[in-house]
């Protein structure tokens, strides 16, 4: 644990921090203004299966793939997923910086805080999983089974939760980040 939370005090200088979430953000905005408006054509409404935050089942992944059709499939295979791909490491790096950085702020950078700060990463490795099923479902189509979607929601559930309550505990350190500044201020 030592060694993870020395690599953190050494990478959460303002700028890396402020640099490494923009680039985590601005390729969640490819996808939300891209990638995922471009397989959604196909949907007929439906969401997809990594925009599921309560998971879904096999009639659901069933419906939405024959929705979907070859060519939504293919772009939901080939467009969206290889960002995706990108997405999970960045997501999981920046955002265990950005609660590190505030918390340094707080002087609350505490090994047992640190726990917290790798709570994105537990997120990213379940988006990877995710991500991972998706890739089998898309390709295994339309010969799918319970189980793997099963296992895949499973894990879309797990990135949603632990997205959450990552957030949840985010905004409460940023809170107090703002009331000290604004004490500090006058």
């Amino acid at each position: 644990m030592k060694v993870v939370y020395n690599s953190i005090l050494q990478n959460i200088q303002g700028k890396k921090v402020l640099f490494l979430f923009l680039l985590t953000n601005t390729v969640y905005v490819a996808m939300l203004m891209l990638t995922i408006p471009k397989v959604m054509i196909f949907s007929k409404g439906m969401r997809l299966l990594d925009m599921q935050p309560m998971g879904y089942d096999f009639e659901y992944v069933h419906l939405l793939f024959q929705n979907l059709g070859p060519e939504g499939r293919h772009a939901y295979l080939y467009q969206q997923l290889p960002l995706d791909m990108v997405y999970p490491l960045l997501f999981g790096v920046s955002y265990c910086l950005v609660l590190a950085y505030f918390l340094n702020k707080l002087n609350k950078l505490k090994p047992l805080f640190i726990y917290g700060c790798l709570l994105p990463l537990v997120v990213g490795i379940a988006d990877y999983a995710e991500n991972f099923g998706l890739l089998f479902l898309l390709n295994s189509y339309p010969e799918i089974s319970h189980s793997s979607v099963t296992i895949t929601s499973s894990f879309t559930l797990v990135k949603s939760m632990g997205t959450t309550l990552y957030f949840v505990i985010l905004i409460g350190v940023f809170l107090q980040f703002a009331v000290k500044f604004f004490r500090n201020k006058h």
